[in-house]
C-alpha cells in the first residue's frame, strides 16, 4: 500500500513545504527573530524592507523563489517520469 501512496505523500509534502517558504500571516506571530536561530524568511524581508535595504530583500526573495519553484519542478518532473513508467508498464501487460 505504501508504493501507490508515496507519490500522493511526496507531492502533498512538498507543496506544503513550498507554501511554508513564503508564508507570513500565521507564523509571523510565534517567530522568536533570534538571528540566526530562528528568524523566518517573509520577516527577514521586512526587516530588510523597513531599513531600505531594497536589494538584499530583494536577493532573500529570490533565493526562496527559487528554492520553491526548483521543489515544484522536482516533483513535476518525478510525477511525470513515474506516470511514464506506469504507462509502459501497462503496455507491456
Amino acid at each position: 500500500m505504501l508504493p501507490e501512496l508515496l507519490p500522493a505523500a511526496l507531492t502533498g509534502f512538498v507543496l506544503a513545504f513550498a507554501r511554508a517558504l513564503g508564508e507570513y500571516g500565521s507564523v509571523i506571530f510565534i517567530a522568536g527573530n533570534m538571528p540566526m536561530k530562528s528568524e523566518i524568511t517573509p520577516l527577514l524581508i521586512m526587516i530588510k524592507l523597513e531599513q531600505y535595504d531594497y536589494a538584499g530583500a530583494t536577493a532573500v526573495a529570490m533565493v526562496f523563489l527559487l528554492a520553491s519553484f526548483t521543489l515544484l519542478l522536482t516533483i513535476n518532473l518525478l510525477s511525470w517520469r513515474r506516470g511514464r513508467r506506469l504507462r509502459a508498464a501497462d503496455g507491456d501487460s
